[in-house]
C-alpha cells in the first residue's frame, strides 16, 4: 500500500489528475475509511464513559474535515500534535498514544 501511494505521489507530481480521475481512483478507499470511522465512534459511544484527550483530539480533527479550507490533511495532523516547541525533560510513557494529552512539565494544560 505504501509503495503504491509513493508511486502515485510520483505520478501526481508530474501529472495533475482531473477531479473525475481523483474520484475514480480514491473514492472507494475514502468511503471505506469513513465507514470505519463511523464504526469506531459507534463502539466508543456504546462503551460509555468520559471522553479522554484522544477522543477530544479526534473530534477536533473531524471538524476540520467538515470545512472547505485547503490543507485539511495538515490541519487534521495538527489537531493531534503537541504545539509546544521545547523538548520534554522526560518521556511520560513507553510508547506513543497518537494525540497530545495537553501536558507541560507533568501538569495538565
Amino acid at each position: 500500500m505504501l509503495r503504491r501511494t509513493l508511486n502515485m505521489a510520483k505520478t501526481i507530481k508530474h501529472q495533475r489528475l482531473t477531479r473525475q480521475q481523483v474520484l475514480d481512483q480514491y473514492f472507494l478507499g475514502a468511503r471505506h475509511r469513513l465507514v470505519e470511522i463511523g464504526a469506531f465512534l459507534d463502539r466508543v459511544q456504546r462503551a460509555g464513559g468520559a471522553d479522554d484527550f484522544r477522543l477530544k483530539a479526534f473530534r477536533r480533527a473531524m471538524t476540520v474535515l467538515r470545512g472547505r479550507q485547503p490543507d485539511r490533511a495538515k490541519r487534521v495532523l495538527l489537531a493531534f500534535t503537541d504545539p509546544t516547541v521545547a523538548p520534554a525533560p522526560k518521556a511520560e510513557g513507553k510508547s506513543a498514544c497518537g494525540a497530545w494529552a495537553g501536558r507541560k512539565s507533568g501538569k495538565a494544560a
